[in-house]
This record gives structure tokens, sequence and C-alpha cells, in this order.
């Protein structure tokens, strides 16, 4: 299935502090799964957009929002329709790492693609 194929947190991509672009590590990430994607048109997926705790709820769903656009984006530019994929913000609502320094804000800082 997606996760197994996609190896240890290759359903996620990072972003920097109060960022929305797509890094170099996410586009080789980003890459992986559109292969994977395109060898299954039957899977549609759904993106969540990610924050930490800094900042507005408001701001954070925002912020969520463009980071899901931004995986998205690259997806359909390497060929996964659009219509497959579905993008959520969660703002910082759903954190992957509970802690407040440095190390668990950029764990948190995340895009992630779930298989439907």
């Amino acid at each position: 299935d997606f996760i197994s194929q996609m190896g240890p947190n290759g359903d996620r991509v990072f972003f920097g502090f109060n960022k929305s672009d797509v890094t170099a590590e996410g586009q080789k990430t980003l890459t992986q799964q559109a292969g994977y994607l395109n060898a299954h048109q039957e899977i549609k997926i759904v993106v969540e957009g990610h924050c930490d705790v800094r900042g507005s709820e408001a701001y954070n769903m925002g912020l969520g929002e463009r980071r899901a656009n931004s995986a998205k984006n690259y997806l359909t530019a390497l060929g996964v329709a659009p219509t497959r994929i579905e993008i959520v913000s969660y703002g910082k609502g759903r954190p992957a790492d509970l802690g407040n320094d440095e190390a668990a804000h950029g764990k948190n800082r995340r895009a992630v693609t779930v298989a439907q």
C-alpha cells in the first residue's frame, strides 16, 4: 500500500517557519509519491496541511492550506490528476509532536499525503 511503498516519513514533506514553498527534500518525496500515484490511477488522496503551535488559529489554518496546496500543485505538475487530490488544513490542531521546542515545531510544519 501507499505508506509501505513510501517508507518512513515518505508520506510527508516538511516546511520552514512561516513557509509554504516545497523544499528540495520535499520535491524528492513528492516525486516519489507522484511515481506511485501515477502507477496506481485508482488511488485518490487527501493532502493535509499542518503548522506548529506559534501564530493564531486563523493564520495557521491559512498557512496549512497554502502548504497543502503547494504539495498538491507539485504532484499535479508531475502528472497526478488534480481531481484525485483533496486538500484540508488542520492548522495547529493535529500536532505530530507535542513538544514546544524547535525540533517539535519542525516535525509539525508539514503536509501529509493520505491515500483514500
